[in-house]
């Protein structure tokens, strides 16, 4: 109990501190294939392009301890591209929507006609169209774009931000928040447990308190002793708490997991899942709304490939083969400690495009959810730390309880001596 709370005297301090073990990012593109059709109202074709793969290092800086058994911290990631396992260079160009644009136009279309004929204007000076021949590393880690200053000389605060943009262009190189969590030091069951994200205690981007929540951990580690149930952990980058669910038991190089996976709720809509209802408004089940925590943008995520999603979903693009094997997020944890031994977490992040009335560049797009990339975060416990681990959560206490056999054993026939000496 002592070595998995959070102090700095403890076995996993330094695990939890600066994450030990490889981790990577793996990033699949959706170009579009037949972009001047889909302008004309065709079924948009796609085709998967990936993986880019980025080494992820994750680190802990501003730790302080506080008198009521909590510990805040900002955790960064660096990322760093991985040539030699990617399939594809970040040089590399790519047709796909012009996701500024068509963002614009959908989170403008029930403005007034003369600022929609503003911005088409505006789009048509700067030869803006609503698709776009970009290198990889654009779209993942931005370019400049005029587009940017003209949409808030138009319409104000409407995106507020400057500079570059890219799907990732904060991403590298930046904390996920300040995060206060339980060091478990007065009581085990809690720590690790999520107290406040940026000094809140709840969200307030959705439409219920319960969806509302800040629940379970970080993701990084939970309490030990688990139970073959769920276990919750809160996504700054989903801008939710998420509920994973037992499967099964496993081994990770020998070492007892349980592997926990996404319910087929987890972006089901609140028609199919009634508690989910706070999160709409929605559309089909398997994707779920965030334009709430992103600048109201028509952005929507979801699994790969739209996995456990309304099939309606896959049936308007080409190109989408969802599997449970490539697309399935899942997590091995250790029970004992709470370690995660081995997971990939996966997701996926889609723009709602469609013709927008005044704005002639949208063309006669057919409204679609339409998948920009998805990406799986994914690390294992190996080497030197997997056979520390297997030596002191297996062996060791295989060895004890084996021991403690042989030593009952023996003392039976003492007993029954001394039972007859009487």
């Amino acid at each position: 109990l002592q070595n998995v709370r959070i102090d700095p005297s403890s076995m996993s301090f330094s695990m939890w501190k600066d994450i030990p073990v490889p981790f990577y990012m793996s990033v699949y593109i959706f170009e579009v294939l037949n972009p001047k059709e889909t302008l004309q109202g065709a079924k948009p074709v796609l085709n998967q392009r990936g993986p880019y793969v980025y080494r992820e290092f994750r680190y802990k800086t501003n730790i302080t301890f506080h008198d009521n058994d909590t510990v805040s911290f900002l955790e960064y990631r660096q990322l760093f591209f991985q040539p030699d396992m990617s399939n594809g260079s970040e040089e590399e160009y790519i047709i796909v929507p012009n996701i500024l644009m068509m963002g614009a136009a959908v989170m403008m279309e029930n403005l007034p006609n003369f600022v929609k004929l503003l911005l088409s204007g505006a789009l048509a000076g700067l030869k803006q169209e609503a698709f776009m021949n970009r290198t990889v590393g654009e779209v993942l880690w931005g370019y400049e774009d005029p587009l940017l200053d003209t949409i808030n000389t138009i319409v104000p605060g409407l995106i507020p931000f400057k500079g570059k943009f890219g799907l990732f262009v904060e991403f590298n190189n930046s904390n996920s928040g300040l995060f206060t969590v339980y060091t478990g030091r007065k009581n085990i069951s809690r720590v690790h447990m999520v107290d406040s994200w940026n000094g809140l205690k709840k969200v307030n981007y959705w439409r219920s308190s319960e969806c509302n929540m800040i629940n379970g951990t970080t993701g990084e580690m939970w309490p030990p002793f688990m139970s073959p149930t769920s276990l919750e952990f809160y996504s700054p980058d989903a801008c939710r708490s998420m509920t994973l669910v037992y499967e099964q038991s496993r081994r990770c190089g020998g070492v007892p997991t349980y592997r926990f996976v996404a319910p087929k709720t987890l972006f089901a809509n609140g028609t199919d899942y009634p508690p989910n209802e706070g999160f709409c408004p929605c559309m089909q089940s398997g994707i779920q709304n965030i334009s709430t925590c992103r600048l109201k943008a028509p952005m929507f995520i979801s699994h790969p490939h739209f996995y456990n999603a309304d099939p309606a979903l896959v049936d308007a693009v080409e190109g989408l083969h969802p599997s449970k094997d490539q697309h399935a997020l899942f997590l091995d944890v250790h029970p004992m400690t709470g370690i995660p031994m081995n997971c990939s977490i996966k997701l996926q992040l889609n723009q709602y495009i469609k013709h927008v009335s005044g704005i002639i560049q949208t063309g006669k797009i057919k409204p679609v959810v339409l998948p920009l990339l998805w990406f799986a975060e994914s690390g294992s416990i190996e080497g030197a730390v997997l056979k520390q681990f297997y030596t002191n959560l297996v062996l060791l206490p295989s060895l004890l309880d084996y021991l403690q056999y042989i030593f009952l054993g023996l003392s039976v026939p003492l007993v029954i001596s001394a039972a007859v000496l009487m």
